[in-house]
């Protein structure tokens, strides 16, 4: 291994880790904002009806969802509505971390069924605009990695 691999991975392993912390720190105060749309089949009708809205589309999964083709499939066209409407993506893995950050029960208890956390949109109402620093640094990430021709850029949620 090189110096510049070396260096390399530390930049991006540090970068990796300040953006992960921006989207939870995003998704936190997108949901204190009611600026949240949760649950893929949520998420493609507020897309259809105002995609001028979204700002973010996060898709999560977990290594027990890589074989669930209907969630494949889902995510591939939400992909693709997304690039048709300059909408940043985010892949993710981590949908425990994500429960957590988004305060969500894990499991189904009697009272709160859990919500379908694979597909999660960040809105920006235009009567009232989120500003958040996180979003612009996700934003950031999302942008420079299309410069990298990585159109759907990917981060691990870690628990903390």
């Amino acid at each position: 291994m090189t110096l510049e691999e070396v260096v390399g991975c530390n930049i991006t392993d540090k970068k990796m880790e300040t953006v992960s912390q921006a989207l939870e720190e995003l998704l936190a105060a997108a949901q204190r904002q009611d600026c949240l749309t949760v649950g893929v089949y949520e998420s493609a009708k507020l897309m259809n009806v105002d995609p001028d809205s979204v700002v973010l589309c996060v898709l999560a999964t977990d290594e027990e969802d890589e074989d669930d083709i209907a969630l494949q499939i889902h995510f591939t066209l939400i992909q693709a509505f997304c690039c048709d409407n300059d909408i940043n993506i985010l892949r993710v893995s981590g949908i425990s971390r994500l429960a957590k950050v988004l305060c969500e029960p894990t499991t189904a208890d009697n009272a709160n069924e859990p919500k379908d956390l694979h597909c999660i949109l960040v809105t920006n109402p235009q009567c009232q605009p989120l500003k958040c620093q996180a979003l612009q640094e996700v934003g950031t990430y999302c942008k420079e990695s299309r410069c990298k021709n990585q159109w759907v850029p990917y981060l691990s949620l870690h628990e903390r």
